[in-house]
């Protein structure tokens, strides 16, 4: 098991495969590493390392009783890059990850970043308010914090607009539903409900506009979790230097529903390429 311990004694448990430029994934809430785990194979295979984390009281990391909150959560990003010493890096952060890592460079700069890629992300900022009147009501996250406490169940209902498997038509893949379930109640109960706050009522304005480096935003125009509306268009137009791509129907958990579509989009976007053929784009080599 790989793991870190920062500055508070807090163990961060991480992934880390294949060598080359690093690219390093955030997962969302309340998942681990392990939402990445097409990711991680699939480039490490092409040439890259691939590095995931579990973020403090997710996963296999310590489950800690204070710092759930996102200065904390950018500061341990920070510890485990510079660890590992990591330079160049793709930096990948889906939904709360993409406020991590946005975070990340608002707090401790882009000195190690080449690129960002924000998915499905949280940014600018969840909660409706005079100012941001397409965000969601606060009323929506007090009931996701209501169902945290009840989350065996919370999070099986969840898994269902998490993956669009709730619109007419769609195939519920049931692997995918037990997979989510089993990498949230792996977290802890306190740390998850802690989260909630920094997911919705954070403001990462300020930080988009500090991440001047090459800027991704990849985001579901059917995203139950995280609108776009108020997400990824906004994102998009704050960063000083981002491409938008609209993914047409697509869940907010579109990384592991669309992993083919996504995984060549993103390697388009690492390699400077405007686009690919997604049917015709193999990245994943045979496993043994």
């Amino acid at each position: 098991m790989a793991t870190i311990t920062t500055r508070d004694g807090t163990t961060i448990y991480y992934q880390d495969m294949g060598s080359g430029q690093p690219i390093l994934f955030s997962h969302g809430w309340p998942l681990s590493s392990e939402a990445w785990d097409r990711q991680l194979v699939d480039f490490a295979h092409l040439g890259f390392r691939t590095i995931a984390h579990d973020r403090r009281s997710h996963g296999r990391s310590s489950q800690t009783w204070d710092g759930n909150n996102m200065d904390q959560y950018a500061d341990d990003l920070a510890e485990l890059i510079e660890q590992l010493d990591l330079r160049d890096i793709i930096l990948v952060g889906h939904s709360t990850g993409g406020g991590e890592v946005t975070h990340y460079c608002g707090r401790h700069g882009t000195d190690r970043v080449a690129k960002i890629v924000l998915v499905g992300a949280v940014p600018p900022i969840m909660l409706k308010s005079d100012s941001n009147p397409e965000g969601t009501p606060i009323e929506a996250f007090d009931g996701i914090r209501a169902g945290t406490l009840n989350r065996a169940q919370f999070y099986k209902d969840l898994s269902m607009p998490f993956y669009g498997f709730n619109r007419d038509g769609a195939t519920v893949q049931e692997g995918l539903r037990e997979n989510f379930w089993l990498q949230g109640m792996l977290g802890g109960l306190k740390g998850h409900y802690d989260c909630v706050h920094e997911f919705s009522e954070v403001d990462y304005t300020e930080d988009l506009k500090k991440i001047g480096v090459p800027a991704l935003v990849i985001h579901g125009s059917d995203d139950q979790i995280v609108p776009i509306a108020a997400a990824g268009l906004k994102s998009a137009k704050i960063l000083p230097n981002a491409t938008l791509k609209i993914y047409e129907g697509a869940p907010h958990g579109l990384a592991e529903t669309l992993p083919e579509k996504f995984n060549a989009d993103l390697l388009a976007f690492i390699k400077g390429e405007v686009s690919v053929d997604h049917e015709q784009m193999l990245i994943a080599q045979p496993i043994a």
